[in-house]
């Protein structure tokens, strides 16, 4: 990250958070974006695909805990006083270029270090910063392979059970064809000579030097001439990894394999693969939190005068409920132990509701039709008085 991504680049817009979100919020920020902008998504979409990068470049830096110090430290520092009323002899920014407490107005190139840039060190302003902002330059050491998001759906009942699902990752595994160089068979990458494979260049203005990633190299310290066939240049294809989804998953839950993201450069580890596992619906069960929900519907009789009915569960044979009597619709029985695994905690609960079903009057019979007006006479009641009093305001 060069001081002129620093002041000239707002990685908290681009995540649409607050300066002082926390390390949780921008996560959470970045994982929407990224799953609304990931280039599987959006494919042949210019747009979304360099909203995309922007996104993970900001992610990059604001994740990282002295990046992000550095960053914010930079852009006080250079945009102190942009709105006027700074102290004389100070500098603020405004588009184009800096101004000083004068009249006078001078453009960020001319700060940052203009035209000529070359290795070893030399004028500019950028050697002032280089222990704050610099970070080791990114064409010598090892560099984390980043992390890789991905989807997968599965059944209701394996949600329950766990299983192991394929995922397929773009760009997740070593190219196979040029074993990771980029570069076609036969040929190797070579030297990048404006940077001599550092990797970064130093512009130079005054009596410091302002060391930046190399423009021509982006940054590698090397250039392929002729890129692989089987990866475009990259090193980087596509691969099925196979994962544990753990029994009790719940839907939109997010599982992080360790070590198994983009490998990493020049012996750096591998990132992290973060699926999200989304769970299909069951026509006859549900689900709230640990527990398992179902709908039982009773006659009239049964939920009048009480009885044993039978509950399907998802796992196995029939179980018996026992309904007692006077039970209205819209009761919830809990039969203990058989909803959701959580672990070596055993398991939620199954949470029955009853629905007391009301028979059409095509489907009564003449003689069920007396017997109901039977004991309607038999047993006369009115379910709606104390509801009139309350409206009353009698007691």
């Amino acid at each position: 990250m060069s001081v002129r991504d620093m002041v000239e680049k707002d990685y908290y817009a681009a995540l649409g958070v607050p300066k002082d979100a926390s390390a949780t919020d921008i996560k959470k920020a970045y994982r929407r974006l990224a799953l609304e902008l990931h280039p599987d998504k959006n494919p042949d979409d210019p747009k979304a695909e360099a909203r995309f990068k922007e996104i993970s470049e900001a992610y990059d830096v604001l994740s990282d805990e002295t990046r992000r110090r550095e960053y914010d430290e930079a852009r006080a520092l250079f945009t102190a006083g942009n709105t006027g009323g700074h102290p004389a002899g100070g500098y603020g920014y405004q588009p184009g270029g800096f101004r000083s407490g004068g009249s006078s107005a001078f453009n960020l190139d001319d700060l940052l270090g203009g035209a000529g840039a070359g290795p070893g060190p030399g004028p500019g302003l950028g050697g002032l910063f280089d222990n704050l902002f610099q970070r080791p330059p990114t064409g010598r050491g090892p560099r984390r392979g980043g992390d890789i998001a991905a989807e997968v759906t599965i059944p209701f009942e394996k949600a329950l059970t766990g299983l192991e699902a394929t995922v397929r990752l773009p760009g997740a595994a070593t190219c196979v064809t040029c074993a990771g160089c980029g570069a076609r068979p036969g040929t190797t990458p070579r030297t990048c000579p404006t940077c001599r494979g550092l990797g970064v260049v130093s512009r130079s203005q005054g009596g410091f030097a302002l060391s930046e990633p190399c423009r021509d190299c982006i940054g590698k310290g090397t250039i392929i001439d002729s890129p692989c066939p089987g990866c475009l240049g990259t090193g980087r294809r596509e691969r099925e990894q196979r994962i544990r989804i753990p029994p009790g998953v719940a839907d939109g839950q997010r599982l992080r394999v360790r070590g198994r993201g983009s490998p990493g450069e020049r012996g750096g580890q591998s990132g992290d693969l973060e699926v999200t596992v989304h769970v299909l619906a069951h026509p006859v069960f549900g689900r709230e939190g640990h527990n398992l929900t179902i709908t039982l519907p009773v006659t009239f009789t049964e939920a009048a005068l009480g009885a044993s009915v039978k509950v399907p569960t998802i796992d196995g044979a029939p179980l018996t409920v026992k309904v007692p009597s006077g039970t209205s619709s819209g009761r919830r029985l809990r039969v203990r132990e058989r909803g959701v695994p959580r672990g070596s905690h055993g398991h939620g609960d199954l949470i029955v509701t009853i629905e007391v079903t009301v028979p059409r009057p095509a489907d009564l019979s003449p003689k069920a039709r007396t017997a109901l007006q039977e004991f309607a006479h038999a047993h006369p009641e009115d379910p709606r008085t104390s509801l009139m009093a309350q409206m009353e305001g009698r007691p």
